[in-house]
């Protein structure tokens, strides 16, 4: 079985086999963690930049999040073995590493906790994973029970592995004072200053136990011996572990317990895992959360959740969309929004897309993010390709490399932060520049770096891509200097046109000219050289050669070509139908729109490394959920809902076993991507990337609240419009806006000619509530026609 319970704040699966990989998540203010319905783990804190405390085995593996990861034997996990000391059987949980077949078994995730119920020869193993607020520590609660018929005599051995810790030193050792094993180690480095940087690393991991084990095991080798992690050699034929340790040796965290379990009885646990700088940081850990008031840390991790659940609430015909919009999706952009994705340097582009989904949880963060972002750019109007958000942060990776589209973001953040909260008073706030003295208004950062934007653009006044545009690895478009993108002309002319709105809000009338006149200007400019007779090129590289064009064999339709071309309004009505009849004909899969196609198959030196990635993963040609986002933002742009629906609607797996077994995740989540290439690849399209780092996530809360539900902010006033798709004759929703509470019904009604909004009994002329009281409750009735279902 799969399904949402407990009103779906809760997930169940009962099958370890039906999607291996499948996965929750959990985070805190410093770390994050996905655990697998196996026990596979990918895990990673901020010390201050990211780090592991369980290991690869064989590199440090101190990296990013890797897409579709692959777990093996070896693989960092939590994981419980359980023996019958009467007959010698064994069966691990949550799953691996013996994957016996387990009589009943429950994988359940929840908001703020992660939990498991595992069956097997009359034992029953009840697990639990929950984060604290703020500390990197994983608790885990562990219940070993009898529900057999006769008493039993198990082992009980928690198998924590740590893996390979540091090429210059690493061991371990069971602490008896602290009831801990400590593996430890030395961070490697080769120039004299970075020692001194790293003497305040939490180079040790630790394991500990609210009782003392009867045994323990530190060294990995040992434990598993000739039988595999499997078979374990140290628990075969009744022996205990032989209290070990770890001397430049993979460590791993092992403990045993004898227990003799009477009908009906049981026995509880508590751990405490993680990283830490020494033994009184191990001690403070293991007091607070071993000994300590367990409920109040309980309670604290699940308010912290809580706080980000946000004040919106659907009830429609579709209940699996329901659970996931009321619940799993604010908890998404939640942390997004609050951990800036557990970086020092995020992309600014991310920076400024996860806090456009904060603004219908905590405004007060989206207001802080924009400022800070333009208090990072510089006095020529470029804004930066990373944020810093410390003073020893540096940027990194990508945000080396230039990239041209993140002026955008800027104005698509601050104009969605007005929209919602109506805050006139962020545009007036003075803020500096990077590298010259003084200060000006953000008003004026925002409009300087569109100046900025339209300067840099080659003798067509189509924009340079440098080294890439929101597609971080179409990084040879323009290396050259010479290549444009006509995805951000595309971009760029909205953002022109939404910012002119501010300005004449400002009565600053001299700037709407100006903004006005080169975003019709660019739109005659795209038309112009990118038009491909049926669809828009996705640019044109250094060597003048355009592409995403019909003439292309791989990489012939982008979808973000199009998606934009949409909302600047570039595409006449002829146009649209051209293009949406190609996005349904190359880009549609049963697993959502691909992002290009065909997927190219060798690398292209032109466009460069996206080329480069497995066809149909990733930025080459998957169903990349952002720009599907995207994709469905066009769509309702031009009140086309239907199919905007359907398009956000793909992004989420079914919670049934059909459609889980094949994306290979739970729906608790929008991945970064599933597999494309489904006509070349078919196998294994719709697979899921299982990363749930992605701008989709801010994209999709705010086209469900103010696109489908259709209940925003518009300079003084509210707009009631909702685009629900023919599908549903009726849904209610409950949302706060403008310290105001709003209670909509929505219903369709045979014959209505056009769509009737009153509130609180009285009609509106149209659909726009002039002004709106803070503090208080209105109620809304929306009658709308019943349509026909577009194609």
């Amino acid at each position: 079985m799969a399904a949402f319970i407990e009103n779906g704040n809760r997930f169940r699966l009962t099958d370890p086999t039906l999607a291996p990989a499948a996965a929750g998540y959990l985070w805190n203010r410093r770390m994050m963690i996905q655990m697998t319905c196996r026990g596979y783990a990918v895990s990673q804190y901020m010390d201050p930049e990211p780090r592991k405390y369980a290991h690869a085995p064989t590199l440090a593996a101190q990296t990013f999040m890797q897409p579709e990861h692959r777990y093996f034997a070896h693989h960092p996990g939590r994981f419980f073995y359980v023996r019958d000391d009467r007959t010698g059987a064994l069966f691990s949980a949550p799953h691996e590493p013996v994957r016996a077949t387990p009589d009943s078994y429950a994988f359940e995730p929840g908001l703020s906790d992660i939990r498991w119920v595992i069956e097997k020869n009359g034992i029953r193993v009840e697990l639990c994973l929950e984060l604290p607020v703020d500390d990197a520590a994983e608790i885990w609660s562990a219940k070993v029970s009898n529900i057999g018929k006769t008493d039993r005599d198990v082992a009980f051995v928690p198998y924590f592995p740590v893996g390979y810790m540091s090429w210059m030193n690493m061991g371990g050792h069971f602490d008896a004072e602290l009831g801990a094993v400590v593996c430890t180690s030395v961070t490697p480095y080769q120039a004299v200053e970075d020692y001194f940087k790293n003497r305040h690393l939490k180079d040790i991991t630790f394991l500990a136990a609210d009782r003392t084990p009867d045994y323990f095991e530190v060294s990995q080798q040992a434990f598993e011996d000739e039988g595999g992690l499997a078979d374990p050699s140290a628990l075969q034929a009744g022996g205990n572990l032989a209290g070990g340790d770890a001397a430049y040796e993979i460590p791993a965290g092992i403990m045993q317990w004898n227990l003799t379990l009477p009908v009906d009885g049981s026995e509880e646990f508590r751990f405490v895992f993680g990283p830490a700088h020494d033994k009184a940081e191990i001690a403070a850990l293991a007091a607070k959360y071993l000994r300590g008031d367990t409920e109040a840390v309980r309670s604290a991790s699940r308010a912290y959740v809580d706080e980000g659940l946000g004040s919106f609430e659907i009830e429609s015909p579709d209940a699996a969309f329901d659970a996931f919009v009321n619940r799993w999706l604010p908890r998404q952009v939640f942390y997004h929004g609050d951990t800036n994705r557990l970086t020092t340097d995020p992309q600014t582009r991310n920076y400024l897309q996860d806090a456009l989904g904060m603004v219908f949880i905590r405004p007060e963060t989206t207001r802080a993010v924009i400022l800070r972002a333009a208090s990072q750019q510089f006095a020529s109007g470029k804004v930066p390709d990373g944020i810093l958000l410390n003073s020893g942060a540096t940027l990194k990776y990508i945000n080396q490399i230039p990239h041209t589209d993140h002026a955008v973001w800027l104005v698509i953040a601050t104009c969605a932060y007005l929209d919602e909260t109506n805050d006139r008073s962020i545009l007036d706030e003075q803020v500096a520049w990077i590298d010259s003295e003084g200060t000006d208004s953000l008003y004026d950062h925002v409009t300087r770096a569109l100046r900025f934007l339209a300067g840099e653009v080659d003798e067509r006044g189509l924009p340079l891509i440098a080294q890439g545009d929101w597609c971080d690895p179409m990084n040879m478009v323009g290396y050259k200097g010479k290549g444009v993108s006509g995805w951000l002309a595309e971009a760029s002319s909205y953002a022109m046109s939404v910012w002119a709105e501010i300005s004449e809000s400002r009565s600053d009338s001299d700037n709407a000219k100006w903004l006005r006149h080169e975003a019709s200007a660019m739109v005659d400019r795209i038309n112009a050289h990118l038009w491909d007779g049926d669809w828009y090129a996705r640019g044109i590289t250094d060597d003048g050669v355009p592409f995403g064009v019909s003439a292309d064999e791989e990489g012939r339709i982008y979808l973000n070509a199009q998606s934009w071309a949409l909302l600047c309004g570039a595409a006449d009505d002829d146009q649209k139908a051209r293009m949406l009849s190609a996005i349904d004909d190359q880009l549609a899969t049963p697993y959502g729109i691909a992002m290009f196609a065909p997927a190219y198959t060798k690398m292209r030196e032109d466009v460069g490394r996206l080329t480069q990635k497995w066809p149909g993963s990733a930025e080459n040609g998957a169903v990349y959920n952002h720009a599907a986002a995207f994709y469905a933002a066009a769509l309702y742009h031009i009140s086309d809902g239907d199919r905007a629906y359907r398009v956000l609607r793909a992004m989420l797996t079914e919670p049934a076993a059909a459609d889980i077994a094949v994306r290979g995740q739970l729906p608790l989540y929008i991945p970064n991507y599933y597999r494309g290439a489904y006509h070349q690849f078919p196998r294994t399209a719709g697979r899921s990337s299982n990363l749930f780092n992605t701008g989709t996530a801010s994209w999709f809360y705010r086209l469900v609240i103010e696109q489908m539900c259709g209940l925003r902010g518009a300079g003084d006033a509210v707009v009631i419009a909702p685009q629900i798709p023919s599908e549903w004759d009726r849904c209610r929703f409950r949302r706060t806006l403008r310290g105001a509470t709003f209670d909509v019904s929505v219903e369709r009604v045979p014959g209505l000619p056009d769509q009737v909004v009153e509130v609180d009994g009285q009609r509106l002329d149209g659909t726009i509530l002039r002004q709106v009281e803070h503090g208080r409750s209105y109620d809304v009735k929306v009658k709308i026609p019943s349509r026909v279902q577009q194609d």
